[in-house]
């Protein structure tokens, strides 16, 4: 559980000294991964991480527990209602309790950690580590949670662990009026953040094999609308997933 601690708090500190990408949604996948529609492999679903709330002026996020709730309902609601299109079998990761518990939480904290460590580090070309830089013109997308994956509640039933992380600061009156304030300035400042990760795992290796992030996602996930825009966007591109249509037609 420390170490685990110690790399999540490494992995988020090395992500908030860097400047964040542009707000351009980013998808990448393992070399050799591929994952067919209706492969007979099972995705465990863990409960998104969803956090909602204000920014303040002067930027700091503040929850709101009523515009979480509702973001959570709304999250996962649309996810049920996609999952017809995944292409595979997803079941939900059991309900769990005590130490299971705490290791769901933190596996889930070290996703959203290892995510921002992949936009910084690999999505934004200019901060780009050495061991990521392209490999005869192909990008190298090596990143992992480590194998104690295994150990999740549900994992020795499944292949893989499918994970999602959502943000949602909506920008206070003050935080809005400084940003007015400082353009006339000729300072950029942002109100409000709307990120948002979704993420395939190895769950007998760890290996991030897939990963959806953005940084500027669209849909207001306090609305049901909003919501199922949101659960569309997370999971776009994700691997053997099929149109809704040849989804509605399957037996």
């Amino acid at each position: 559980m420390k170490i685990i601690s110690r790399v999540v708090a490494a992995a988020l500190f090395a992500a908030s000294v860097v400047a964040p990408a542009a707000g351009q949604e980013r998808t990448a996948i393992k070399g050799g991964f591929a994952l067919a529609s209706q492969s007979g492999k099972t995705i465990l679903l863990f409960r998104p991480t969803v956090r909602v709330g204000a920014q303040s002026t002067g930027g700091m996020f503040e929850p709101n527990a009523d515009w979480t709730d509702q973001a959570r309902r709304n999250i996962d609601e649309a996810l049920a209602r996609r999952q017809d299109v995944l292409g595979n079998r997803v079941v939900a990761a059991p309900i769990s309790y005590g130490e299971d518990a705490r290791l769901v939480e933190e596996y889930s904290a070290l996703f959203a950690a290892v995510s921002q460590s992949v936009i910084q580090y690999q999505f934004f070309v200019g901060n780009r580590l050495p061991t990521k830089k392209r490999d005869n013109k192909v990008d190298v997308f090596e990143w992992s949670l480590g194998s104690g994956v295994a150990a999740l509640p549900g994992a020795k039933d499944a292949d893989y662990a499918l994970f999602i992380y959502n943000k949602d600061a909506y920008g206070s009156t003050g935080r809005k009026l400084l940003q007015v304030a400082a353009a006339f300035g000729g300072v950029g400042i942002t109100s409000g953040e709307h990120a948002g990760y979704a993420g395939l795992v190895d769950l007998k290796t760890g290996d991030l094999l897939w990963l959806n992030a953005d940084g500027a996602m669209g849909g207001d996930v306090r609305e049901v609308d909003g919501a199922e825009k949101r659960v569309g966007q997370l999971l776009e591109e994700f691997p053997g997933s099929v149109p809704p249509k040849l989804a509605s037609a399957q037996p």
